[in-house]
């Protein structure tokens, strides 16, 4: 692929885009990436990515991180994850991410990539539907056991 085709790709991604080296530290961040998590590019780049994962998540973040590179692959290669992330103005908010583990042409590992898009508006609406599905299962609950029918 063409240089200039690879950047306009990146450049133009409605997802963002991150890149980490193997010490976790950013090297890759596409616009996407600067308006979903509130980053320049120049204050992300050369950062670990403790600058978009909550305090709570950390330590299990870098133990899944240092495994996946370890291993050369991640469990969830293929599959979009459904996790939190920390905005440059410290909210909390819901992504989807997808990873790949990056290696050169000889199979050494260089580090993971991740694509990003922000779910918050979904999961919360899934959420409400979780929750009234709970609600009118109790009320049915409540309404068989009055009635005396068996289910």
């Amino acid at each position: 692929m063409d240089a200039a085709l690879a950047a306009l790709l990146l450049q133009q991604s409605p997802d963002a885009v991150i890149f980490a080296g193997t010490d976790g530290v950013i090297q890759v961040w596409n616009p996407a990436a600067e308006a979903l998590f509130g980053y320049a590019a120049a204050e992300a780049i050369g950062s670990d990515l403790n600058i978009i994962i909550p305090e709570q998540f950390q330590d299990a973040h870098w133990k899944g991180y240092d495994r996946a590179l370890a291993a050369g692959e991640t469990k969830y290669r293929g599959h979009a994850l459904a996790t939190r992330a920390r905005h440059r103005d410290g909210r909390e908010f819901y992504i989807e991410m997808t990873f790949a583990i990056v290696k050169d042409e000889a199979g050494t590992v260089l580090g993971a990539l991740a694509h990003c898009r922000d779910i918050t508006e979904r999961f919360e609406r899934d959420r409400q539907q979780r929750r009234r599905l709970r609600d009118l299962e109790a009320e049915l609950e409540q309404l068989r056991r009055g009635s005396g029918a068996t289910p």
